[in-house]
């Protein structure tokens, strides 16, 4: 068996391993696993994500001049989380190299849902004044801080497991967290809404889903960590498909891989959340119908985009996974031009962009991640697919929803379009140059992706 350096099996790993040498752990717990770590990393973020359209801007900012402000204010927070993910990144990998993956998934969510848990107990600018805002900031950076420990590595054993033919369906898999993710937080917020006073919401009633995110947390964290503990995990690391090494060393090797890597899904993420949060700061600025009525429909569309995620997958295996992610970004760009009509046309051409824009975005998000992480070889996927994953969402969607809203009050809702456009030409232009590089690199046209 081979032995490395710095081993991401420790001690207490090692043994929990031999307690399951009976207990082998199958391909599809690996899958559900993976599915409910990523959906509980959305629920925090999603549960955050609607409380900044539908709580902070009245709670943290009503010094703000009008609404509009107030909104903008809370969207200026909002990307802090996905500055500090590759922060978090740093530290968790040498947690993993050091202290074993278990202990670093533990401390991750432990902290992720530790400060989304606090943000319920989080004063208003009334009782606390621009110490809410602080906090409100500060519990935003841990959320993002801990996000870079909840990479685990489940999504990449999946994928290197996977058949040759069958790589598209594997990569689609950990994508639908985040649909279900969303759609149980939207639930949530719109039984809030729609049973409680305005009053009430505000003054207590927002605060359950941020209790709730801590409790799905531990669940996760229970499920991964039956994962992380299994002799197949074990043996797949000593393997050195799965082991965390420096950020810098894998630099050293793959810096071209990761900058591309960050812009390849940018379409797709730019769509990310200007089908989910963008919009709903936007209906409940501007009517059209209730926020809880939107939720609602939000709900329906997250449900097409589970399709759409699956249909990706059956897509990519018969025409590659970076065509498939072209056809998305194709996709994407003719959407733009009717999307500002549709988000602008009352009620029924909302619900018409919630539903469209999710089909078409799970097309395109099913395959971004396999995309990115089948750059990388064995021995720095773990760590390359994770700093590229944080920087994709630093670069697609973290400031999605505060430059759509300001385009859009600024200069008009026309202007979502010339973003959604721009994030599709941007993918496009990144894959063409890609598959050139891949190609000039040894002379020979690459595994297709």
């Amino acid at each position: 068996m081979a032995t490395v350096a710095n081993p991401t099996s420790k001690g207490l790993e090692a043994d929990a391993r031999r307690f399951h040498d009976d207990k082998p752990i199958s391909p599809g717990s690996v899958a559900i696993g993976v599915i409910i770590g990523r959906m509980s990393e959305f629920f925090d973020f999603f549960v955050y994500g609607i409380g900044s359209v539908l709580v902070f801007p009245k709670l943290i900012f009503p010094f703000a001049p009008n609404a509009v402000a107030a909104t903008l204010m809370s969207f200026a927070i909002f990307p802090l989380a996905f500055i500090a993910r590759p922060v978090g990144s740093f530290f968790f990998m040498w947690i993993d190299r050091n202290y074993g993956r278990g202990t670093k998934l533990t401390v991750a969510l432990v902290i992720l849902g530790g400060s989304t848990a606090s943000i319920a107990f989080l004063p208003g600018y009334d009782t606390f004044g621009y110490w809410a805002v602080a906090l409100l900031a500060l519990f935003r950076l841990g959320q993002g801080f801990a996000l870079g420990g909840a990479w685990d590595g489940l999504a990449s054993l999946m994928n290197l497991n996977a058949p040759p033919n069958r790589r598209g369906w594997y990569a689609m898999i950990p994508q639908l967290g985040a649909p279900i993710g969303f759609a149980l937080a939207s639930v949530l917020f719109g039984y809030l809404i729609s049973n409680m006073s305005e009053q009430d919401f505000l003054d207590w009633g927002w605060r359950y889903p941020f209790f709730v995110a801590f409790a799905i947390n531990v669940v996760a964290l229970f499920a991964r960590l039956r994962i992380v503990g299994s002799k197949e995990f074990g043996t797949a690391m000593e393997a050195q498909e799965l082991e965390a090494r420096p950020v810098f060393e894998m630099l050293s090797k793959h810096a071209r891989d990761v900058v591309l890597g960050a812009f390849v899904p940018l379409a797709s993420f730019a769509m990310f959340h200007l089908v989910t949060i963008f919009p709903l700061s936007w209906v409940t600025l501007n009517g059209g119908q209730s926020p809880a009525e939107f939720l609602f429909v939000q709900v329906i569309g997250a449900a097409v985009g589970v399709v759409g995620i699956v249909l990706s997958g059956v897509i990519a295996d018969r025409i590659g996974r970076r065509s498939q992610l072209m056809l998305g970004a194709v996709i994407i760009a003719i959407f733009s031009f009717s999307a500002p009509f549709l988000l602008d046309a009352g009620g029924k051409g909302q619900d018409a962009f919630i539903i469209i824009g999710f089909g078409i975005l799970g097309l395109s998000f099913g395959q971004a991640s396999g995309v990115m992480s089948s750059r990388f070889g064995q021995y720095y996927r773990y760590t390359g697919a994770a700093l590229t994953s944080d920087l994709a969402w630093l670069v697609g969607a973290a400031f999605a929803p505060l430059v759509a809203l300001g385009l859009a009050t600024n200069f008009g809702i026309i202007f979502i379009g010339g973003y959604l456009i721009s994030g599709a030409i941007c993918t496009l232009v990144v894959l063409a140059v890609s598959r050139v590089l891949d190609q000039t690199s040894d002379g020979s046209e690459p595994e297709r992706r």
